[in-house]
């Protein structure tokens, strides 16, 4: 998922050159914005963490582009591609590195695992389970 800042900053064509250029292959994508309840949703997990509400408050600040990637071994080349959460200690060429702004606001998003991939993928664009997000 693209967030609200890489949008906002007009990343997105870049971001999405960079997945392809990786040897991704986007099979769903869409624009659009998520509302409190979606976000509270989607960071469900992050609930009970002391920085939910400013997630749930950045998340819904304004449009994301959601997508499903497929590639062998998707989950852990598409962390690779991303970079460390904190942007000042992703490696060079990340996207994080390039476009990210804060550890916060941080560019992107990716599924830690397959299992969270079918669920994050599902939560978007409902049935797809069998690729990674």
């Amino acid at each position: 998922m693209i967030k609200p800042d890489a949008v906002e900053n007009g990343h997105i064509g870049a971001i999405l050159e960079k997945i392809n250029g990786a040897g991704f292959r986007i099979v769903a994508m869409k624009l659009t914005q998520l509302s409190r309840n979606e976000a509270g949703q989607f960071y469900a997990v992050h609930a009970e963490r002391p920085f939910y509400g400013e997630l749930v408050e950045y998340m819904t600040s304004g449009p994301i582009v959601a997508d499903i990637l497929e590639k062998e071994n998707a989950v852990a080349d598409f962390r690779t591609l991303i970079g460390a959460t904190n942007p000042a200690e992703a490696a060079e060429g990340t996207i994080r590195k390039l476009y990210a702004q804060s550890i916060a606001a941080n560019a992107i998003h990716g599924s830690d695992s397959d299992e969270n991939a079918a669920i994050e993928g599902a939560f978007f664009f409902g049935g797809r389970e069998q690729y990674a997000y």
